[in-house]
């Protein structure tokens, strides 16, 4: 019923797929370009298609009744941005609680412009030691799905450089919102 689902709302909005379901059973997944809300409905839409269940962090607000209980049962994972804690390692030790996960995490953590990615994408798939999953949304040419795996070096910049290869040509709803593809460290 789910991916008769999104196949009739990707259909619908004019989107197709590209690639095919991650091999991997546990990795990070990069959602990107994040800018506009109706990027998860579309990252739902092809997780439902290529039957990849989802975990995906969002901040606490978004959470609160009555939405809270719908967000959890798509996924949801509520996260505080604003208190210092162990997250990493947090969300790192959840790869040893399944045989199958895909954390999606937002590596620009809003849907503004930023002028780097949050790197903690890279530094929970290095923790957990598992691959890093790039998926896409291309609103220019109505395509997303799931890219490459790669698993995370002791060379940050070049593991960077291929994960920019991969975004250099996708674009957000909102192109100009689409910051740099490059971690803070990197600078």
């Amino acid at each position: 019923m789910r991916k008769a689902i999104a196949r009739l709302f990707l259909r619908l909005t004019g989107w197709t797929s590209e690639g095919g379901r991650p091999l991997p059973e546990k990795y990070v997944l990069i959602a990107a370009p994040h800018t506009s809300n109706w990027d998860l409905a579309y990252l739902l839409a092809f997780a439902a298609i290529y039957d990849v269940r989802i975990s995906w962090m969002g901040k606490h607000s978004l959470f609160r009744p009555p939405l809270g209980l719908i967000m959890r049962l798509f996924g949801g994972i509520p996260v505080r941005r604003d208190r210092a804690n162990q997250l990493v390692q947090t969300l790192a030790n959840l790869f040893d609680d399944y045989d199958e996960l895909a954390l999606v995490v937002p590596v620009e953590g809003t849907r503004a412009y930023t002028a780097h990615w949050k790197s903690g994408f890279y530094h929970i798939a290095r923790t957990a030691e598992v691959p890093i999953v790039m998926s896409f949304l291309d609103y220019e040419r109505k395509l997303g799905g799931f890219g490459p795996a790669l698993l995370p070096s002791d060379d940050l910049r070049a593991d960077m450089d291929e994960i920019r290869a991969f975004y250099a040509d996708k674009k957000g709803r909102y192109p100009d919102l689409f910051g740099p593809v490059r971690l803070k460290e990197e600078m």
